[in-house]
């Protein structure tokens, strides 16, 4: 069975904590998480764009020329799809571009996004985010210590209102709640911080 050091916020060692080979052992399914990451952008799209079509153009009311004898092409406004300034055929119209995917096949693209972390040494353990008073220079002193840079995704399973705000001004570093994780905020960040809580339930949630 695979195992993980669990660290404190000094960078210490306290303990090692074993993994669930259904999660962590697991080879990555780059089919899985292409499809996971497609589902998460086109989710995140807008989807305003709008042209106007030839009803909704203003003017063009009165025919340009007559149908015949002026041997030019015949036209019935100016605000047709050939003219400049007319309208927009077949042009973009507000939509909702996001789609779901069975659960099992998002559950199985997460597994995949944490054994690549884990595979790659990406993964990093702390017993708890113990942090006394909400200061940004002391939670990134301990992002330093950790070894963990600043492009992390940090990992919490309860509400800790000094790591929301000692984090959330650190440039690349996201904090979320473990029953919020998504794969693709997993491969987006270079490392994957998690307390020990979150890794159990994610584990658990996961087999």
């Amino acid at each position: 069975m695979a195992t993980v050091e669990v660290k404190n916020l000094e960078g210490q060692t306290v303990k090692e904590l074993e993994l669930a080979d259904e999660v962590f052992a697991v080879k990555p399914n780059q089919s899985l998480l292409w499809e996971a990451v497609k589902v998460y952008l086109a989710s995140q799209r807008r989807g305003t764009h709008k042209a106007k079509n030839r009803g909704e153009v203003s003017g063009g009311g009165k025919k340009p020329w007559r149908q015949k004898g002026t041997g030019r092409a015949r036209v019935g406004s100016i605000r047709s799809s050939l003219w400049r300034h007319g309208s927009i055929a077949h042009g973009p119209v507000p939509r909702d571009y996001s789609y779901k995917i069975p659960a099992k096949m998002l559950r199985g693209a997460l597994r995949s996004a944490l054994a690549a972390k884990y595979q790659e040494q990406k993964l990093t353990v702390v017993e708890q985010f113990d942090l006394k008073e909400p200061k940004t220079k002391a939670f990134a002193g301990a992002l330093e210590k950790l070894g963990v840079g600043r492009k992390v995704l940090v990992v919490d399973d309860r509400s800790n209102r000094n790591l929301e705000l000692s984090s959330r001004n650190i440039e690349g570093c996201d904090l979320i709640r473990h029953h919020r994780v998504h794969p693709y905020e997993v491969l987006s960040h270079d490392r994957l911080l998690i307390s020990e809580g979150a890794l159990t339930r994610l584990q658990e949630s996961l087999r």
